[in-house]
């Protein structure tokens, strides 16, 4: 007899008999759903790197202002109630050096010199929430007496102003080429001092003298520096206390590089050292 069980004939796989038929290929919606949450997802953290980085450059870097009074025309325009220019602050220069005399700086006023200044947030929380954030920017005068001046004298250095000599550094006439007689409204040949006579003024070491290219029209360090009696009746600036009148260079925020707004005034910022000429 024959065996009916042969090698030849294989054993039927049962499982492939219970295993559920394959699923239809998914839908691609699913797909693009996910593709468009990761497109947001990468979308939100590129505008998260966009202003951690704007935050570090405006804090460590550069800073742009907006100069709100016209002590410095014609170098720098600006008014209030209109449009002034926009100016970017270079606030890495200092770090590895000094300001020298010609440099624009913009500066936080020392105490004596924050008298009478009053700030220009709204009290409306939102309005003042919205002015502080475009302060940052540029767009608004910052909460602070930021001022905007051109070095004249360093530490160590004498500065004074006679009518026979006009304004004098260590006794040096000083070439000053940003004034405008026009701008001022008065002719520094014929007005040397363009105002009162001042000084002698040694500024102390780490301080600076600092002026208006604006010189008429600039509350500057002749209009913080104290008198002697005796100077101040003959109409003398300045012969007394040293440290009132000048800007600890600590105070410092950085130099004006350029005007960055608006378009038709776009170019550098003099940096031009009267005591050259």
């Amino acid at each position: 007899m024959t065996d009916n069980t042969s090698s030849d004939y294989s054993t039927p796989d049962y499982r492939t008999a219970t295993e559920p038929p394959e699923s239809p290929a998914p839908d691609a919606a699913p797909e693009k759903g996910e593709k468009k949450h990761s497109a947001l997802r990468e979308g939100a953290i590129l505008i998260g790197i966009a202003v951690v980085l704007y935050y570090v450059m405006l804090t460590f870097v550069a800073r742009p202002y907006l100069i709100p009074s016209e002590s410095m025309e014609p170098t720098l325009h600006g008014c209030s109630g209109c449009v002034g220019d926009r100016i970017m602050v270079d606030k890495i220069g200092y770090r590895f050096g000094s300001p020298h005399p010609g440099d624009v700086i913009v500066f936080k006023g020392p105490p004596n010199w924050n008298v009478g200044y009053k700030s220009i947030r709204s009290s409306n929380v939102a309005v003042r929430w919205l002015q502080n954030a475009l302060s940052f920017v540029g767009f608004v005068p910052p909460d602070e007496n930021d001022l905007v001046k051109r070095v004249i004298a360093t530490g160590g250095q004498t500065v004074q102003c006679r009518a026979d000599t006009g304004l004098t550094v260590d006794g040096k006439p000083l070439k000053e080429p940003y004034l405008n007689a026009q701008t001022m409204m008065a002719d520094p040949l014929v007005y040397p001092c363009l105002g009162n006579e001042f000084g002698p003024v040694k500024v102390p070491e780490g301080r600076l003298w600092v002026m208006g290219d604006n010189r008429t029209h600039s509350a500057d360090s002749r209009a913080h520096c104290t008198s002697t009696p005796a100077d101040a009746q003959e109409g003398i600036l300045c012969t007394g206390d040293p440290m009132a009148g000048t800007v600890p260079a600590s105070n410092v925020i950085g130099k004006a590089r350029f005007i960055a707004w608006p378009p038709s005034r776009w170019g550098g910022v003099s940096s031009v050292d009267p005591q050259q000429g």
